[in-house]
């Protein structure tokens, strides 16, 4: 098992135990999303880390530096907008951009089949 297996492995486990850091009070307004904004008011009970009023993000929710930005299936994910784009994509996962249209995607995707690359959003969702 090599290190970055290790540190996936590390980082799903992590993942399991982090909470769900929702803005506070989205839950009570429409007009507020879930995103995460640091709650900054004088009396906020989450600033003031109050137990049943959730968590605040903290660095040590984080995985590992190494395993930063892969995927699941343990390559990095590297953005195709191109074919051009394919040759930085030695050994990683692809995903191709949405603004890519049919005629190029078929063309990106028999390239990168050629290369034996992985394709994270397939046509067609094979």
């Amino acid at each position: 098992m090599t290190d970055t297996e290790r540190l996936l492995r590390v980082r799903a486990r992590q993942k399991k135990k982090k909470p769900e850091f929702n803005r506070c009070d989205s839950h009570k307004k429409k007009r507020l999303t879930t995103s995460w904004r640091r709650p900054r008011g004088l009396h906020n009970k989450l600033r003031r880390q109050v137990a049943a009023k959730g968590r605040l993000v903290r660095p040590g929710y984080g995985s590992p530096r190494a395993v930063k930005g892969y995927h699941p299936c343990g390559k990095r994910e590297v953005l195709v907008r191109c074919a051009a784009d394919l040759e930085k994509a030695e050994g990683c996962a692809v995903r191709i951009a949405r603004t890519v249209g049919m005629k190029k995607r078929a063309e990106i995707e028999a390239l990168a089949r050629e290369m034996n690359l992985k394709i994270l959003n397939p046509a067609g969702g094979e």
